[in-house]
């Protein structure tokens, strides 16, 4: 799955700590597997839909309807239409890209595009609302929801319109606003999140299918909960917009508006329409660590998963990342070598400068120069550290991630370089130098996989959070 951006690097990719940390990553994107999830969670039997052990009646349903947005939304639909066998009469779900294969019988595939919502993305949204609009009581709306909702599912309100979204939301991203505060700007400057979709679905049913990509998985988060009621309020909202000192008229003007009463605030818990909805997880972050620990186990070296909730400063958490490593590498704690670190969440980054990179590149950075300044690791240790996407998309490039061996920064030559990308925020041109720079073991420029560089999938197919690795090896 994940290809290093150096020649020859297949034969490179089946030993040492680079070759397991990129095995881990590709194994924990495949656990989860949208899918693979919605096959192993979603069962017919004779008393009705049963998710994840909790079962839904049939009897008196005489329309069942599967609406969704997010990337690999059309596996979670494929998998629903499959495990219904010919109960599904219609649907439509929206994707960046659609997989290609997917199944997924009466229920058509839009396109949309993330992470900054487009005209498309709109007129899907509105074949989706009004497919639930139409829903009766008889009626059974199964909605799948993954990560990259938030921007798949574009419905501005009429005074925001799609330029103001548009605007608003790439403010947010580049002043690393975390998932949470962008989306509670998005839920109330929308027509179908924070809970709006199941309203506009009442009095249907609807039971939520989710791949979350959130740090914590809360329902309200994923996707900006179209189909949960909303903790969230316009004042919160509008405290977003201070904190980050983002310019958004229109936005700001909705939002004050809300926050005055004269635009409804987003449903509570309390109203009606999720008195009967079910809402259930089938995949995130969690699962695609629990592959990441099976390979490395699989491999003879001991994990140890430090958190699934890492949030903060990219470069910052790989230094710390990092640091951890080394301790391991030296005093055998927290876990022994041979050995695997994994962790997931989502870091963010502060855009002030105009290269390429993501979250997730800068991560691979930060840890690489705190390798090369800290103190010396043991000789006899092989180190690398890895990070992805598990979309296959790092930020706004074409990379998934990186991967850094534990000399990949030794030299000065290297890490001013590294510090300067760093802060022009632009990790991916450091990376691409690096790996057409770096010398093979015969000193053929490209021919070998030591350094490291960037990771390529292209789209995964899945969306669980980043996922990042640090193994501990034998030389």
């Amino acid at each position: 799955m994940f290809e290093l951006d150096t020649v020859g690097r297949d034969a490179a990719l089946d030993a040492g700590a680079v070759g397991a940390a990129v095995a881990c990553l590709d194994a924990g994107v495949e656990r989860a597997d949208p899918a693979r999830a919605t096959h192993e969670a979603v069962a017919l039997d004779a008393d009705g839909l049963v998710v994840d052990g909790e079962r839904y009646a049939l009897a008196g349903v005489d329309r069942v309807v599967v609406v969704g947005a997010g990337k690999g939304a059309d596996r979670v639909a494929a998998a629903l239409v499959g495990a219904l066998d010919g109960r599904v009469d219609d649907g439509v779900v929206i994707v960046d890209e659609p997989t290609d294969g997917a199944d997924c019988g009466p229920v058509s595939v839009r396109v949309g595009d993330h992470p900054v919502p487009s005209e498309r993305g709109v007129e899907a949204a509105r074949t989706v609302r009004e497919m639930v609009e139409s829903a009766g009581s008889s009626t059974l709306v199964l909605a799948a929801i993954t990560g990259g909702a938030s921007a798949l599912l574009a419905a501005p309100a009429e005074a925001v319109g799609l330029g103001a979204l548009q605007d608003v939301t790439r403010s947010l991203l580049d002043a690393g606003a975390s998932i949470d505060e962008v989306n509670a700007v998005r839920k109330h400057a929308s027509t179908v999140k924070g809970g709006r979709l199941a309203i506009a679905a009442a009095p249907a049913r609807v039971v939520t299918v989710a791949v979350s990509d959130v740090v914590g998985d809360d329902p309200a988060v994923i996707g900006s909960g179209p189909t949960v009621a909303d903790g969230t309020t316009f004042e919160d909202a509008l405290d977003v917009l201070s904190r980050y000192d983002v310019d958004a008229p229109a936005v700001r003007a909705h939002l004050e508006a809300g926050a005055a009463g004269s635009v409804p605030e987003t449903p509570s818990p309390d109203d009606s329409a999720f008195d009967d909805a079910g809402y259930h997880v089938v995949a995130s972050a969690r699962t695609a660590v629990a592959g990441a620990v099976a390979e490395a186990e699989r491999r003879g070296l001991e994990p140890a998963v430090l958190s699934t909730t890492v949030t903060g400063e990219a470069s910052e958490c790989g230094a710390f990342h990092a640091a951890v490593g080394r301790e391991a590498a030296t005093t055998g704690s927290p876990v022994d070598p041979p050995a695997v670190l994994v962790s997931a969440g989502e870091t963010t980054v502060r855009v002030t400068g105009d290269g390429r990179g993501g979250p997730n590149q800068e991560f691979v950075l930060g840890a690489g120069l705190a390798l090369a300044d800290g103190p010396r690791l043991p000789a006899e240790v092989d180190v690398a550290v890895a990070a992805v996407d598990t979309d296959g998309r790092d930020g706004s490039t074409d990379a998934a991630g990186a991967v850094l061996a534990r000399d990949a920064l030794a030299s000065p030559d290297r890490r001013e370089p590294a510090r300067d990308a760093l802060a022009r925020n632009d990790a991916t041109g450091f990376l691409e130098t690096l790996a057409a720079n770096d010398e093979g073991p015969d000193g053929d420029e490209g021919g070998s996989t030591r350094l490291g560089g960037l990771l390529r999938s292209g789209a995964t197919g899945t969306n669980a959070n980043d996922l990042r690795v640090v193994v501990v090896d034998d030389r």
